[in-house]
């Protein structure tokens, strides 16, 4: 009945549920006060930058960017599409401890990659003016400065255990006319982040790596417990 909807919701996917609203009210607070830097100080710096605090690596995961909507309203989208069956088949505690852990793993693969990425933009920087600073002053300023910040690492996961364990579910997407097979559109969400995170292009602000980390910790989870209690999934 209509209006048993939301007790229903509640107690269907509750952690689902609590994630959206946290996330928006933390993008609400990240936009109203602005007396109060909350982006840069939960964001994800490097660790070896001033600005780096260890639980970075999990508040990163529950801010978005304050400069719109779309951000969040996708990453919300995509969880609550994809991970209110992963949370209906496994259950609440062991589907936070999934998106926790994917989140955390996105953000360790992050911190592995920070160095290569100041390197690849040392390499093709160009200042607007003045002189080109040296390549290790580059570098270092890069990692220095760099944040991220988005629960798409986390979702990425969530995304892979989605594929693994439904594989052959199709998806329509707006823009494209026909299905695709759950596993195919996830793989191409792989490639494109393999791509993006190798091949810079003007304006890309991803993070494919942190995608790429999470994706790659949510399928080793799924794996192991496959492997443990083959009952728990199909």
């Amino acid at each position: 009945m209509l209006y048993q909807s939301g007790n229903s919701l509640q107690k269907d996917i509750p952690i689902i549920k609590n994630l959206i609203i946290f996330n928006a009210i933390v993008w609400l607070a990240q936009v109203v006060l602005k007396n109060i830097d909350i982006t840069g100080l939960g964001a994800l710096h490097y660790y070896q930058s001033p600005d780096f605090k260890p639980f970075q690596m999990v508040t990163s995961m529950f801010l978005h960017s304050p400069d719109g909507p779309m951000h969040l309203f996708f990453n919300m989208f995509s969880l609550y599409f994809f991970g209110s069956i992963l949370e209906r088949l496994w259950g609440a505690k062991k589907f936070l401890f999934f998106y926790l852990c994917c989140g955390i793993g996105a953000a360790i693969i992050e911190q592995v990659a920070i160095p290569f990425l100041a390197q690849k933009f040392a390499h093709g920087y160009v200042p607007m003016s003045g002189p080109r600073p040296d390549y290790a002053t580059v570098v270092e300023l890069y990692k220095t400065q760099y944040s991220s910040l988005g629960a798409s690492g986390a979702i990425m996961g969530v995304l892979a255990a989605f594929a693994y364990l439904f594989p052959n579910t199709p998806l329509q997407l707006m823009f494209i006319p026909v299905p695709i097979k759950a596993k195919y559109l996830v793989g191409i969400y792989v490639l494109f982040d393999l791509f993006g995170g190798f091949y810079s292009f003007q304006g890309d602000n991803t993070a494919h790596f942190a995608h790429l980390g999470g994706g790659l910790f949510g399928i080793l989870l799924v794996l192991y417990w496959n492997k443990t209690n083959k009952k728990t999934f199909y």
